[in-house]
């Protein structure tokens, strides 16, 4: 495929592989770890709480490389939206990708909205007074705002992104730096009575809860999957921007969690009224450095947690565009703007849902919008995906695959059992908030809405099945030139 793409056809190939390291790790490192340190303490009940970073970067790794074979090979607009219709259509026409598209116009947002949460609970440390009515309408600026920044051509905002990428990896330098200063090894490591027990219940409890709030702040080493038709040599950079985004971030996950365990006593992250509680490096910051430099620093943190938001809207809104332009969902998501070429509606769906995500989170709490954006995305994305790869390789054993999974399929069985812990645990994890009944419920929203659509469009069940194997084509010169180029109907 070449790099450049004509203007009018779509999307333009010019992210490199800088720029798309970049982007990945702008979404995976933004407020996420800054506001999580505390709910993984209190999910592990002390600093053994490192256990839930490690365990999230593993899971991180080997999903990593499901991503990695299928973004290699595919390498379209929306990402798992393109996965899964190439993997599914034999068998269940346009359904998988159809629901995908539905469940990640929630997840993709809700996740997003989680970081102006952050946002808004550490300027929160630069305003004390501020009360939860102007709380909340200063997230709703900052959403808006950032909606208006990604306004524009997508080549802008890459060179943009590395510019606060540097902003981000500044900020969590200092808090790391601060934190080294003055730590204190017996405060790191000294565990509780029974803390890593490995024949107790509640340790796999806080294990489950632990790893869910571990892979949350991994999400986003998928960010240029979705971004696959504006990516330069998508077959190298996919999988190399993939890996090491996951293992930078791992390092300056497990540097800042050790770090801040080295400050502040886990105690004390247990109220998350106190500073520790809710703003845990500017407590850092303080302590190592005094008061006017940590104010400085949350500045750089505020600035990241835009950044990150920022960097998955960009990626996520491309989700539909792609689908609707296929005729796989519906038709208005498939039109980009005349002149800055990015897609309108689904950067303006998204950027609602994620106003009323950062309302949710502040009228309950983090944890509330972290167990429904991973339930629902755990159903329709993470499972299917990894079925994918399989079914993928036996039905297109020809596709070319510039990359291919490393020790397969030992990686997929590591990402199913953990995304079956963190589904399986979600209910138990977060009593009252119900989030496996409300995956369950947006799902059979989405099957419903499916049915009404194939209905209208003729598809499946409705009409024939449409097998489109344009990327084998691709792959295949010589079946392109015999006239393979033409959707055909197939039998199952």
């Amino acid at each position: 495929m070449p790099d450049l793409l004509g203007e009018r056809a779509g999307f333009v190939r010019r992210i490199g592989l800088l720029q798309a390291i970049a982007i990945n790790m702008s979404q995976m490192c933004g407020i996420g770890p800054f506001v999580t340190i505390p709910l993984m303490v209190t999910a592990f009940g002390g600093p053994q709480a490192v256990i839930g970073f490690v365990a999230g970067a593993v899971l991180a790794l080997a999903d990593g490389l499901v991503w990695a074979e299928l973004g290699a090979s595919l390498p379209g607009a929306g990402g798992s939206y393109v996965y899964l219709r190439q993997a599914f259509q034999y068998r269940t026409g346009k359904l998988m990708p159809f629901l995908f598209v539905w469940t990640a116009m929630l997840f993709i947002p809700l996740g997003m909205s989680t970081g102006v949460i952050g946002f808004v609970q550490y300027l929160g440390y630069l305003w004390p007074g501020m009360s939860q009515a102007q709380g909340d309408v200063v997230g709703l600026v900052v959403t808006v705002g950032i909606v208006v920044l990604l306004w524009r051509r997508v080549e802008r905002i890459a060179r943009l992104t590395v510019v606060l990428w540097t902003v981000m990896i500044a900020a969590v330098g200092l808090v790391v730096l601060a934190a080294f200063t003055h730590f204190s090894l017996e405060r790191a490591f000294t565990y509780p009575a029974h803390a890593v027990e490995l024949t107790a219940s509640h340790f796999w409890v806080g294990f489950a809860g632990g790893l869910t709030i571990g892979i949350y702040d991994y999400l986003g080493y998928n960010t240029t999957a979705y971004m696959g038709a504006e990516i330069k040599r998508p077959g190298r950079t996919l999988p190399r921007a993939i890996l090491f985004s996951i293992l930078g971030i791992m390092a300056i996950y497990l540097l800042l969690q050790i770090g801040t365990l080295g400050v502040v006593d886990w105690r004390e992250m247990l109220d998350p009224h106190s500073t520790a509680g809710s703003s845990v490096a500017s407590a850092v910051l303080e302590r190592a450095w005094g008061r006017t430099a940590a104010e400085a620093v949350t500045v750089l943190i505020l600035v990241t947690a835009v950044t990150s938001v920022m960097t998955g809207l960009l990626g996520g809104s491309r989700v539909p565009y792609d689908a609707a332009r296929d005729r796989v969902f519906f038709r208005p998501y498939g039109t980009l703007h005349p002149r800055h070429r990015f897609p309108v509606l689904g950067l303006l769906t998204m950027g609602g849902i994620m106003a009323a995500g950062f309302l949710l989170g502040r009228h309950t709490d983090l944890t509330t919008v972290i167990q429904l954006l991973t339930t629902v995305m755990v159903l329709v994305q993470s499972l299917a995906q990894i079925a994918a790869v399989t079914v993928l390789r036996r039905r297109q054993p020809a596709l070319r695959r510039p990359y291919r999974m490393w020790l397969y399929p030992l990686p997929s069985l590591i990402a199913l059992v953990g995304w079956l812990v963190i589904y399986g645990y979600a209910d138990r994890n977060a009593p009252g908030r119900h989030p496996v009944e409300w995956s369950l419920a947006w799902v059979a929203a989405g099957l419903v809405a499916f049915l009404g659509w194939a209905r209208h469009e003729r598809e499946w069940p409705f009409g024939p099945k449409r097998i489109s194997e344009e990327y084998l084509r691709r792959a295949d010169p010589a079946a392109a030139a015999a006239g393979a180029g033409t959707p055909l109907p197939q039998p199952d």
